[in-house]
């Protein structure tokens, strides 16, 4: 009786302290104000698509195969015979008791199995391009710092200027212009070649990156040279600070003063960016994967707003604004966990 008793108190002081933990209590805000953004995204995309001139429905008017009482059964299938209110009410309704985004109009199948199997591929695009812009951006813009004024650091700022004044776009057409010249040896097209369902589980894995190199490089370079300025400059700034100089003149190897003692203040701002730095990634993905035909979420929301199949653009950008809710908040907890000076309540 008495370990049970013991075993039950341990249990409440565990919930307590978890409840009242700063990082728990923040966590939990950031969710309400996230479902608070991610409704009003909703609704706004909702409103929006319907000022826009006709619907689904008024596509099919001009297929003369289609009677007009077919058309009115369509519209009173999709609701679409409702009022706009009405409409969004019971889309919200199923979502929140059901979990259920409606159905796609075009491709008749539920909204929730299509963006499940898009979203994957446009995660796998937006998180390598993340893994390896910070890779390269992060070296090169300490590189860049250390060698201040010098012939590396002026290289690479023309590299970063030149990266950032080129849109994406362009760079994505360069791409495909490089890939047709130098055909068969970047694929364009799809993520998987045509038979690689008989490959082994290494050469499918092999298969993919291999056909997702050239949308990587188009997704990270505008990125890339936007961080390795972004490195070069704050770590310059911490470079000044009277604390590094005195850790100098206490004689501590050079590579110590940078990486350890330097780094370590000049890497926090662009954590910070991370949220953001997905976002942007996210939206360069959007282009990215209509130019090089990725099967990702970005080209079913394109394809979804040309034929107005609301339920699915609708699903797709609440799925965009929680990929990017998300990445803000992991962003503020690598933050703090970086530095333990900095309070949660300080980054709202």
């Amino acid at each position: 009786m008495n370990n049970t008793k013991t075993v039950w108190q341990n249990g409440q002081n565990w919930l307590i302290k978890v409840i009242t933990d700063d990082t728990f209590v923040y966590v939990l805000k950031r969710i309400l104000q996230a479902l608070l953004t991610i409704f009003l995204a909703s609704a706004l995309s909702f409103f929006i698509m319907k000022f826009s001139p006709g619907d689904y429905v008024d596509t099919l008017k001009q297929n003369p195969k289609i009677s007009p009482e077919r058309i009115e059964e369509i519209r009173q299938q999709f609701g679409l015979d409702k009022s706009w209110p009405q409409q969004f009410w019971f889309w919200l309704k199923q979502i929140i008791t059901q979990g259920d985004f409606g159905t796609s109009f075009v491709y008749q199948r539920s909204v929730s199995s299509l963006l499940w199997e898009r979203v994957p591929a446009t995660l796998l695009l937006a998180i390598a391009s993340l893994f390896i812009t910070w890779s390269i951006a992060i070296p090169l813009g300490i590189l860049a710092a250390v060698k201040q004024n010098r012939l590396t650091d002026k290289i690479l700022q023309v590299v970063s200027y030149a990266g950032q004044g080129v849109p994406s776009f362009i760079t994505a057409l360069f791409l495909l212009f490089f890939a047709q010249v130098t055909t068969p040896l970047f694929p364009v097209g799809n993520m998987t070649s045509i038979d690689h369902a008989e490959f082994t589980w290494l050469g499918k894995v092999l298969d993919i990156a291999w056909h997702s190199i050239l949308p990587l490089v188009a997704l990270s370079i505008t990125s890339f040279a936007g961080l390795q300025r972004i490195m070069r400059g704050q770590l310059l700034d911490v470079l000044r600070q009277d604390y590094i100089q005195t850790a100098r003149a206490k004689g501590l190897p050079e590579n110590r003063v940078i990486y350890v003692h330097a780094l370590r203040n000049a890497i926090n701002p662009l954590i910070t960016l991370l949220g953001f730095e997905l976002a942007g990634l996210l939206g360069g993905a959007f282009i990215t994967e209509n130019f090089f035909n990725w099967p990702g979420l970005g080209k079913l929301t394109l394809q979804a707003v040309m034929a107005k199949d609301q339920y699915l653009v609708m699903a797709s950008l609440v799925m965009s604004a929680v990929l990017l809710i998300l990445g803000n908040l992991i962003a503020d907890l690598m933050l703090k966990s970086a530095d333990p000076r900095i309070k949660l309540e300080d980054l709202n």
